[in-house]
């Protein structure tokens, strides 16, 4: 799966990407900051400077993913959006699925 969503900026995007590294809930985390964001809160336009974090993970660990981005973003309503994962390079796909496994596995 490939998991999104966003922070309020490169020391946020650090700490959540480690965050989920470590808890082997992501195999790769990529941050892009500098992206703009506009949308719609609370009835208001707004518009803020955040980053993107690109993360590498699978179905079965997503639930966990899930709840990591709520304990660990500064936001109110963190975006969380999964993308399931049509194909890719088997090994790279297998890397993906050995990190994240849990110690006991």
């Amino acid at each position: 799966m490939l998991v999104l969503t966003t922070c309020g900026g490169p020391a946020d995007a650090e700490r959540i990407a480690s965050a989920l590294v470590e808890r082997r809930l992501a195999a790769c985390v990529n941050a892009v900051n500098g992206i703009v964001s506009t949308y719609r809160w609370q009835g208001k336009v707004a518009r803020e400077t955040e980053s993107l974090l690109l993360i590498k993970t699978t179905s079965d660990r997503y639930a966990a993913l899930e709840e990591a981005i709520r304990e660990t973003s500064t936001y109110e309503l963190p975006e969380v959006l999964a993308v399931r994962v049509a194909g890719g390079l088997g090994e790279y796909l297998d890397w993906i699925a050995a990190s994240v496994q849990r110690d006991s596995e």
